[in-house]
């Protein structure tokens, strides 16, 4: 398995801002994958970002973005798409701004039919558009998955495996919505949860055992993001999480050869 390892935290100052960027190589991770408040202050100005960050490989690999599906969604992200094209990401990790409570089913056949077209052309410039599903977001019951990605146009759009989000939003069987839609998945976001709040992977009550397993079943190549959100500090979630993600991976593949 070819799994590309990440980091993804938010920051509040400039200070975590740059330990985050400053920290990652040295700690392991061959990316990041950065929170709106990371880039969006250079959406303007990319030759700005290049000049700071951009000796650094893999320090944009993905920018998490959202909002509204709609006719204007083009429009909107046209300023992010013309910034990520100027400094070489992959991705864009689309989270869907509107609470599930308002959505139907037909909602969700259209969102997926509007984010296919946009999809085309972010292909067109060499990025990918994955769709980060979200607890009280339109795609979040298991159903919601059948319904969204049956409905895509070309698989233009990828998907983006939150564990902690599946499983706040009532998915326990995570294994399973990875082998079924392995076709899909693009990326993953690696994060405990227990008591209703996020934790550092490992702490947490999600069993990751069977996740591991099904993500080396797939044979998946691609990044797997830490997306650490606990509010710990900085330099220790790298680490911590690296460690747990590498040894997940280890094992699964350990047990499957031993098959």
């Amino acid at each position: 398995m070819n799994v590309k390892f990440a980091f993804s935290r938010p920051t509040q100052t400039d200070e975590e801002r740059d330990l985050l960027f400053r920290g990652y190589r040295s700690a392991g991770y061959a990316g990041l994958q950065l929170k709106h408040g990371q880039y969006a202050p250079y959406i303007d100005e990319p030759e700005r970002f290049l000049e700071e960050w951009g000796a650094l490989p893999g320090a944009a690999s993905a920018l998490i973005a959202g909002g509204d599906v709609d006719d204007e969604i083009r429009s909107r992200l046209v300023p992010l798409l013309d910034f990520g094209e100027s400094i070489g990401i992959e991705r864009i990790v689309f989270c869907h701004g509107l609470s599930r409570k308002h959505v139907t089913t037909d909602d969700i056949r259209r969102f997926a039919r509007q984010l296919s077209e946009l999809g085309k052309e972010t292909e067109q410039r060499g990025i990918q558009l994955s769709l980060h599903h979200h607890y009280d977001q339109p795609v979040m019951h298991r159903e919601d998955f059948d319904v969204f990605f049956d409905r895509l146009q070309e698989r233009t759009v990828g998907l983006t495996i939150d564990t902690a989000h599946l499983v706040k939003s009532g998915i326990s069987d995570v294994a399973e919505i990875i082998t079924s839609f392995a076709p899909f998945i693009d990326n993953f976001h690696m994060k405990d949860f227990a008591e209703g709040d996020w934790r550092v992977l490992g702490e947490g009550d999600i069993d990751f055992v069977p996740i591991f397993r099904a993500i080396c079943a797939i044979g998946y190549e691609g990044w797997m993001s830490a997306d650490e959100e606990s509010g710990g500090g900085v330099q220790e979630g790298m680490l911590q999480c690296l460690h747990f993600m590498r040894q997940g991976i280890q094992e699964a593949q350990d047990k499957s050869s031993r098959r």
